[in-house]
């Protein structure tokens, strides 16, 4: 499957987007590919583009001052859209950086042709209502697991949202996603295995 064939089945999946609504869009996708550890987006830059992950991981992180240690906020994996979600919508700088944890490719549509888009299109307007439903939705799971789920629910959760995360981010990420320390994430996982 071609990455163009590959994003119009995400569409029509995702928001029942129709051939020719999706075809209105053909003109605006560009890919890019991004080499294990480059930026997405970084902290203070206005997030100009959406893209829809063809093949790879990025994470969402930001630098706590104090001590200089990474947080981990969000992974992205293959078929899902990579967008600084508050800084595209708002079109303001940042507060996260966005980075690939591996190699990825990806195709990418920016901000002012998606705006064209939603004008044209009822099923583009379903379809920016839909991501924005979508990073609400993420971010209130998000935030819902680190008051209601322990440590170990966070952990399975992951595991279902991204089944291949384990193959291409190192564990001390994974343990910084979940807001634990390298040795509870090991017996976590020890625990698991043996039920």
């Amino acid at each position: 499957m071609t990455e163009t064939e590959l994003l119009q089945h995400a569409l029509k999946s995702f928001c029942g987007m129709d051939e020719a609504a999706f075809e209105l869009s053909l003109p605006y996708w560009q890919p890019r590919q991004y080499h294990k550890g480059e930026m997405y987006n970084e902290y203070k830059n206005v997030c100009k583009h959406l893209g829809f992950i063809v093949d790879g991981v990025f994470r969402t992180y930001y630098v706590n001052d104090e001590s200089g240690e990474d947080k981990n906020v969000f992974f992205f994996t293959k078929h899902q859209i990579v967008v600084s979600y508050k800084s595209f919508v708002s079109q303001t700088p940042c507060n996260y950086y966005t980075q690939s944890m591996s190699d990825a490719a990806i195709v990418y549509i920016h901000f002012d042709r998606l705006q064209e888009l939603y004008k044209q299109s009822h099923q583009w307007e379903k379809f920016g209502r839909m991501v924005a439903e979508t990073a609400f939705d993420f971010a209130m799971n998000r935030a819902e697991a680190f008051m209601f789920r322990t440590p170990e629910e966070r952990y399975l959760q992951l595991i279902h949202q991204h089944p291949d995360i384990f193959n291409a981010v190192p564990l001390y990420h994974i343990s910084s996603y979940l807001g634990i320390q390298g040795p509870s994430l090991s017996r976590i996982r020890k625990r698991l295995a043996v039920r």
